[in-house]
């Protein structure tokens, strides 16, 4: 029969492992019908040399006893320094050569990632975990349960995320470590849902309590290889603020000092370090690096930001601070000019023209200017419901409206402002001494400024939304700044002074400029509306906006 061998064993063949009379050991197959061919074909996807060539002597006429019959053979001999062994004695020794797991490992027929498909019968796959998630609890119509998932990655660096739940979730939650390496068959497959997926793959696993998923044993040597799916900075908008990661590869524009940032939900401070990276678009992005990818990649980084080095980082998340930015996550990976043909080209381009090129934030292009003039407000008018009424607005990138609306309720007892730097307006951190510690000045200050970060509730005549709200924008609605405020909040009384200067703000009309996102909370998309601009009510615009309306409607006199 004759067969195909992947491009991939080029290398093999080249060196000389697979050559003409050698032997291979053929793991993973399948026969196909090629077009115009007559006979089938064997398509090898996974072999490995077993011997070397043997010594081939060809005849050209072989005839057989009693018989007139000729045709053309290969005789196989060894050479002469060697003992004359058949292919089977050879694999023979092998086989008892090797210890009990191996024998089981070769016996085993795997299957790659990227041969799997919902209509596939029986298979198994050997795969590294690259990720391992908490275990949830869930509540719907049909009861409480809980899940968790894993992503699961080939020898191949093909990657899919399985889910399991409920009695799967219980009995594999502890038997799946970070790293190890593990045999599993015996599970479904479906089409991914690509609001939830965090790999690249179009499907994705479920292991139910009846899958098999079996340790692999001293399997130090299995490194799952490195795949890139890289996206340019310009073509980041799409992936704001959702669940899918992306790979990047820029130039190291700037490298800030480590930060400080202390975690709402448990008070825990982690290291930051920000870094601006550009590519051949001619836009940057900045790209937050936490934890020991901050203090150790990130020193590395500083240390070398003079010479423009080119970075890849694999599985960065997309959010919509200053309108778009990266941050990494517990399983990005950060290399630093790695030998890769994008690093190459990148790195060519820059040295050729990109580092006399002026270069433009992603940022600048997704969010609307810092300072809005009164024309910006008349723009794009909708009302609260057509906001409300779609939760799809914002979901591939932000959407930007003006509305018209009364502030309708101001909650009093929530964390209206934060400590802000008084030179930068970075948030400070109480030293153990005295004084506030600013990780973006790198020094102690015996003062702090106090910075709104509020939510209000705004209605109009079709319904009601909350907004979040900065500190700008806030003091033009309070009527005073926030360090004034909480001066009244400590003043006691029924008629509180800090109770009337919230009461006196509601129930005002503003026009609001305001960016529509998506964010996700417990598996569960919300809308969160930003208002960038804030101004009073022109009476006299709004009435010739009205006239206008009422002049395009063609009303008969």
């Amino acid at each position: 029969m004759k067969a195909i061998l992947p491009s991939s064993l080029n290398p093999e063949v080249h060196s000389g492992n697979i050559q003409n009379l050698g032997l291979i050991h053929i793991i993973d197959y399948t026969v196909n019908d090629i077009p115009n061919k007559p006979e089938k074909y064997l398509i090898v996807t996974k072999c490995q040399p077993v011997s070397p060539a043997l010594e081939a002597e060809i005849k050209s006429e072989v005839k057989t006893a009693g018989s007139a019959f000729s045709a053309t053979g290969i005789v196989l001999k060894p050479k002469q320094e060697t003992v004359a062994k058949s292919a089977a004695q050879i694999v023979h020794e092998q086989h008892q050569n090797a210890t009990r797991t191996e024998r089981k490992a070769v016996s085993r027929r795997v299957n790659p990632l990227v041969s799997l498909n919902p209509y596939q019968g029986n298979w198994t796959i050997k795969v590294s975990v690259t990720s391992k998630g908490n275990m949830h609890t869930y509540k719907n119509a049909r009861g409480e349960g809980c899940l968790f998932n894993v992503e699961l990655t080939d020898e191949d660096g093909t990657q899919i995320q399985a889910k399991m739940f409920n009695e799967a979730a219980r009995k594999f939650y502890d038997k799946f470590v970070l790293g190890k390496v593990y045999y599993i068959s015996k599970g479904t497959l479906k089409v991914a849902n690509k609001q939830f997926k965090t790999v690249h793959n179009d499907y994705e696993m479920t292991l139910n309590d009846y899958s098999e998923v079996e340790e692999v044993a001293d399997e130090a040597g299995f490194v799952p290889a490195t795949k890139f799916s890289f996206v340019q900075i310009d073509q980041l908008g799409p992936y704001v603020n959702k669940n899918e990661l992306v790979d990047i590869v820029g130039v190291v524009q700037n490298v800030s000092s480590t930060m400080s940032i202390r975690r709402k939900s448990n008070n825990e401070t982690v290291p930051k370090r920000d870094i601006t990276i550009a590519d051949d678009t001619k836009k940057t992005v900045v790209l937050s690096l936490w934890n020991d990818l901050a203090t150790n990649i990130g020193q590395e980084l500083l240390d070398i930001a003079d010479q423009s080095p080119v970075v890849v980082i694999k599985s960065l998340k997309v959010g919509d601070f200053n309108g778009v930015s990266l941050s990494t996550v517990s399983r990005s990976v950060v290399l630093i000019n790695p030998d890769i043909p994008e690093v190459k080209k990148l790195r060519c381009w820059y040295d050729s023209e990109g580092k006399e090129a002026a270069m433009a934030s992603i940022g600048a292009g997704s969010r609307p200017a810092a300072t809005y003039g009164n024309r910006s407000v008349y723009s794009d008018r909708v009302l609260l419901s057509h906001i409300t009424s779609n939760p799809s607005l914002g979901d591939a990138k932000p959407a930007f409206f003006s509305i018209r609306g009364y502030i309708s309720f101001i909650k009093s007892d929530q964390a209206m402002w934060y400590r802000a730097c008084k030179t930068c307006n970075k948030k400070v951190t109480e030293s153990i001494g005295a004084g506030y510690w600013c990780e973006g000045c790198q020094k102690n200050d015996d003062q702090c400024n106090l910075r709104y970060i509020m939510i209000v509730k705004v209605s109009d005549a079709s319904g009601e939304a909350f907004l979040s709200i900065f500190n700008e924008e806030a003091e033009k609605i309070i009527g005073c700044s926030a360090n004034e405020l909480d001066n009244l909040r400590s003043q006691d009384g029924e008629d509180s002074p800090y109770q009337m200067k919230l009461k006196q703000a509601t129930w005002v009309p503003h026009l609001f400029r305001v960016s529509v996102t998506q964010n996700e909370y417990n598996n569960e998309k919300r809308q969160r509306i930003t208002a960038g601009s804030v101004v009073p009510v022109d009476f006299a615009t709004e009435s010739r906006l009205l006239l206008q309306d009422i002049s395009k409607m063609g009303v008969s006199q």
